[in-house]
């Protein structure tokens, strides 16, 4: 039997990367999958259809974590069209990098919002659900620079962070209810993002990395798919850093 046989999983910011990896992993061990994006909406359609080769159910719904009312009428959409949500994965997120003395005030808040507000406001319509169920177990996508900081990434920084703090005190409001809330930190991850770095600058971070490499998407999908399934029935609150070694 799959790992995940029959769960309806939602999963922010799918389109591509990490997320991408995430609903493909979740799809191959027999999730329902229900996933968002915002602007790749050809990219979308594309990863819909193939997840419908291994998934019996998938929609892609276009809509804004980071809006509330938008957050709101997707979660209302898809119990409709799925009947129920199992586990949840607050995967969307932006970069806007620069030092603090040249980040302004829209660069922030759109990190803030995207990144940070977006868990507030998908993990919030889920929360009711799952108490009726009385079960699920809620995924957040924090980073490793949210626990040791970063030079030109103050804002990311701070959702990160601030990820992490939230995700810890839901889960100590709601393990009663058997929800599970967790968060992962990834390191340096082998991305579209990371694909933009030079080849130097690639060198000089790896030299951090005690494993000599980047990490890879399905990896951290391999990670989400762990703490997603009944294998991790048993860990709450926890933040787990998948990163070689980089924080130890």
């Amino acid at each position: 039997m799959k790992l995940l046989e029959g769960k309806v999983a939602l999963i922010t910011g799918a389109s591509r990367g990490i997320g991408e990896a995430i609903a493909k992993k979740y799809a191959e061990q027999g999730a329902h999958i229900a996933f968002t994006f915002l602007s790749s909406e050809q990219r979308a359609r594309s990863l819909e259809n193939d997840l419908r080769s291994n998934s019996s159910k998938v929609q892609a719904y276009r809509s804004n974590a980071a809006s509330f009312s938008e957050a709101e009428k997707l979660v209302q959409d898809v119990i409709a069209e799925f009947g129920r949500i199992d586990i949840v994965v607050n995967n969307a997120g932006i970069t806007r990098d620069n030092l603090l003395l040249r980040i302004t005030e829209d660069q922030w808040d759109e990190v803030i919002d995207t990144n940070l507000k977006s868990v507030y406001n998908i993990t919030k319509q889920v929360i009711k659900p799952m108490m009726k169920q009385r079960s699920g177990s809620i995924i957040n996508m924090s980073s490793v620079v949210g626990v040791s900081g970063n030079p030109g990434q103050s804002n990311y920084a701070a959702s990160k962070a601030g990820i992490i703090g939230f995700s810890k005190s839901i889960a100590q409001e709601m393990g009663s209810r058997n929800i599970r809330c967790n968060a992962i930190a990834p390191g340096f991850i082998e991305t579209e993002m990371t694909d933009t770095l030079s080849d130097e600058v690639k060198k000089e971070f790896m030299k951090s990395i005690p494993m000599g490499r980047y990490g890879t998407a399905e990896e951290v999908a391999n990670l989400c798919l762990f703490l997603g399934s009944d294998l991790s029935t048993y860990i709450n609150g926890q933040v787990i850093h998948i990163c070689g070694g980089l924080n130890t």
